[in-house]
């Protein structure tokens, strides 16, 4: 065994002594969230905290724990005495590959971690602490009181609970109580299904085997010292192997052998880096508590080497739902552009998931057009990208046809969202443009001259709504593909003799179908004559991009075509007010963004659908995530934007919000931006750029500015319009741009609320 350096002990020592400062697990009561001044950033996720005075009674209500993998949530159990930690993960699935993936590969119920008291529970102060991803409060009982304090580790993927009882609750017990191995859905579940073996209990371990072979493994154990405990759980999987429960008892055992205030430190050092990395402040501070959540779950939801994140994150529902697998069709889709805006590529999962597994592409494609050279993306799907079954995206033009067609060109424009927030040509040259090549030969096979010249589609399916010739979702799709394609053959300077080819298809696809009045329709005469929850008609407004708002002779059609969509909005979901918000973001309509943004906030019931307490969301008894996540792309929206070769500071700022702050926020052209909003005037912008792209920056500014570098010298620059300059910048540096002589703190900053609001949560 190799030794362990001096550096290391340092680091240890320091982290340690830093743990205690804020109290370490064996601590009795240690506040959670406690700000330190000059620190904004854990100033603003102190303030976003969520706070319980009221016991949760299910995932619709109860805080959340998480790390990319093992995913818990905590609220009332049946009896008045228990308190429960529902387990999930994300890996944890069945292999029965033979039936569909929602059912064969299905996400699979694990149990819950029980926690029984002498006293039934009378009250619950509970803070959830983003900063530092951290549960704790007080359990009272008829009995007495319980501290405690919950992580899910960051890097060891256990569950920690500390507890300091007091005399009347000393006996307060842990055991586990597992649920059925089984998918919960039950749309097309075979009448041959069956399931999982019941699993096989033990002395602090529950060992579920898998028809398929292989299992997972619940282990469990307590440490005592004195009158203080600390209880370790965590959940392993192995397939085809079964080295499950020698893993899950080795993990437990190990953790808890290590001191326990050190691995507090070591949680946090990940998190408090995590919330450094970029910084949005907004007045209105339900918006802005609301966008750090987000940030919190998504991070506790998906790491950039872990599986690509299912419609309830890794958190699974205790009664299920059908939704057991990955939804391709829109949800992950709409999940991940905030990763990139926020800086956050270390939670991209879509990129590693495409690099890694494209090869299960092939499946997903209809037998007779499986060439070699051919990729599809199938849902419901598993995290390998595999559908399972026979199941295919069908063909166009036929009675199989599917409303999956687009699934893989709109999943890769998320990567294509990761090269151009990055411009590292890895993701362009290993991933986005060998797979989109291949996702582009499906239409390919499909697209045929019409008399008028044009390239047509025949009958596909517009997702959740009709059948259609020239489907404008398809359409709007396949016209980025090819032009994409072109594009990153020249950055890349490859000899691509395809690239005539591809320049033709966007040259001579059909124009979308369109209304003098309602805009662009959903297909050649298919108007949208019904509210329809799904934006898939308005890929090319957003988030496409095809059409931009600066030039004039576009803003017709994405007014028209907006307004109608949004005439009607009965069957809307949250992720349509999102979308709604970020169109009229981009549409220079500050107002309305906000208050299609405010509207999804203050959890208003539409079609049965509902922003919960915990800012989960639920559709009828549903359980997603997607929604409020891609609310938060909407915040960014609002602050920075940086397409079209433009970056905007503040370009859609609701004149309510006389301040913002804003910091780190990463934009396409891999530009960092910094930038501050007081009294209703921008007072300024800074720019670092990665790569050294060049920069067109509408930095809102009235009147004469400085444009310097980072020690206050002076830069060249060029007007190009109305509070708009273009220059170069090198790798690495960075451009500050001020109003004439003015002086600034460039520091990100809380800024003033415009009143108070409660907490998220159940504060009351």
């Amino acid at each position: 065994m190799g030794g362990v350096s001096r550096r290391t002990v340092l680091r240890s020592g320091s982290v340690a002594a830093g743990a205690a400062a804020f109290g370490g697990l064996w601590v009795r009561g240690a506040p959670p969230g406690v700000a330190v001044p000059g620190s904004p950033h854990r100033d603003v996720a102190a303030d976003a905290r969520m706070r319980w005075r009221r016991v949760p009674k299910n995932w619709q209500e109860a805080p959340f724990l998480a790390n990319g993998y093992l995913g818990v949530q905590a609220y009332a159990g049946q009896a008045p005495q228990v308190v429960k930690f529902m387990l999930s993960h994300t890996q944890v699935q069945d292999q029965r590959i033979q039936w569909e993936a929602g059912i064969g590969l299905s996400r699979l119920p694990i149990g819950a971690i029980t926690l029984t008291f002498a006293g039934s529970i009378t009250g619950v102060d509970w803070t959830l602490d983003l900063y530092n991803a951290e549960l704790g409060g007080v359990i009272t009982t008829t009995r007495g009181q319980v501290a405690f304090s919950a992580v899910v580790h960051n890097d060891l993927g256990v569950l920690l609970v500390s507890l300091d009882p007091s005399a009347g609750e000393a006996g307060a017990s842990w055991s586990f109580a597992p649920l059925v191995s089984a998918t919960t859905r039950t749309v097309r579940k075979p009448p041959e299904y069956t399931a999982n073996p019941e699993p096989e209990q033990a002395n602090g371990y529950c060992a579920q085997p898998l028809l398929a072979g292989g299992g997972y493994t619940t282990a469990w154990r307590e440490k005592r010292v004195g009158s203080k405990r600390l209880f370790a759980a965590a959940v392993a999987y192995s397939f085809p192997q079964s080295t499950h429960t020698r893993d899950a008892v080795s993990l437990v055992d190990r953790t808890l052998s290590m001191n326990p205030d050190l691995l507090l430190a070591w949680h946090r050092r990940w998190w408090n880096s995590f919330h450094q990395r970029s910084f949005v402040s907004v007045p209105d501070k339900q918006v802005q508590r609301f966008y750090w959540i987000q940030l919190y779950k998504i991070a506790s939801a998906t790491r950039r080497e872990g599986p690509v994140t299912a419609e309830w994150g890794p958190w699974f529902p205790e009664v299920g739902n059908s939704w057991t697998a990955v939804w391709w069709n829109l949800n992950v889709q709409v999940t991940y552009p905030i990763v990139n805006s926020s800086n956050h590529p270390e939670l991209d999962a879509v990129t590693e998931t495409f690099r890694r597994d494209h090869a299960n592409l092939e499946v997903s494609v209809p037998s007779a057009y499986r060439d070699g050279d051919t990729y599809a993306l199938s849902h419901p799907g598993d995290w390998r990208l595999r559908p399972g079954g026979v199941r295919t995206v069908g063909v166009p033009g036929t009675t199989s046809k599917t409303d999956q067609t687009g699934n893989l060109l709109w999943g890769l424009h998320n990567v294509s969202l990761t090269y151009r927030h990055s411009l590292d040509q890895r993701v362009l040259r290993d991933v986005l443009y060998p797979t989109l090549a291949k996702a582009l030969n499906f239409y390919r096979h499909f697209l045929f001259p019409g008399p008028d010249g044009r390239l047509h589609l025949p009958l596909t399916r517009s997702p959740e709504y009709a059948d259609a010739a020239d489907c404008t979702y398809d359409l709007s799709l396949i016209r980025w593909a090819a032009t994409t394609l072109a594009d990153s053959a020249r950055i890349l300077r490859l000899n691509e003799p395809r690239v005539p080819m591809w320049r033709e298809i966007a040259a001579k696809l059909v124009p979308y179908h369109e209304d003098p009045a309602d805009g662009v329709l959903i297909g050649d005469g298919v108007r949208l004559a019904d509210s329809h929850r799904h934006f898939s008609h308005l890929l090319w407004l957003y988030p496409l991009r095809e059409r931009n708002w600066e030039r004039p002779g576009d803003r017709d059609v994405m007014t028209r075509s907006f307004r109608h969509w949004a005439a009607d909005q009965s069957a809307w979901h949250g992720y349509s007010y999102a979308a709604a918000s970020s169109m009229n973001s981009v549409m220079d309509q500050p107002e309305e963004a906000l208050r299609y943004l405010k509207f999804f906030l203050d959890r208003n019931i539409v079609a049965d659908t509902e922003l919960t307490a915990n800012t989960m969301y639920r559709e009828g008894a549903n359980f997603a995530i997607e929604s409020p996540i891609t609310a938060a792309q909407s915040v960014v929206d609002m602050v920075l934007q940086g397409s079209g070769g433009v970056v905007k500071a503040f370009p859609s700022v609701s004149a309510k919000w006389p301040d913002a702050s804003i910091s780190g926020l990463r934009t396409e052209g891999a530009f960092l931006v910094d930038a501050s909003r007081r009294d209703g005037a921008t007072e300024f912008v800074r720019v670092r750029s990665e790569a050294g792209a060049p920069l067109v920056l509408d930095h809102g500014i009235d009147g004469d500015i400085d444009v310097r570098d980072q020690g206050g010298r002076r830069l060249p620059w060029r007007s190009v319009g109305p509070r708009r300059i273009t220059l170069e910048l090198r790798r690495d540096s960075t451009v500050i741009v001020t109003p004439r002589g003015a002086r600034p703190d460039l520091g990100p900053r809380d800024v003033p609320s415009l009143g108070t609001v409660p907490a998220w949560g159940l504060p009351d």
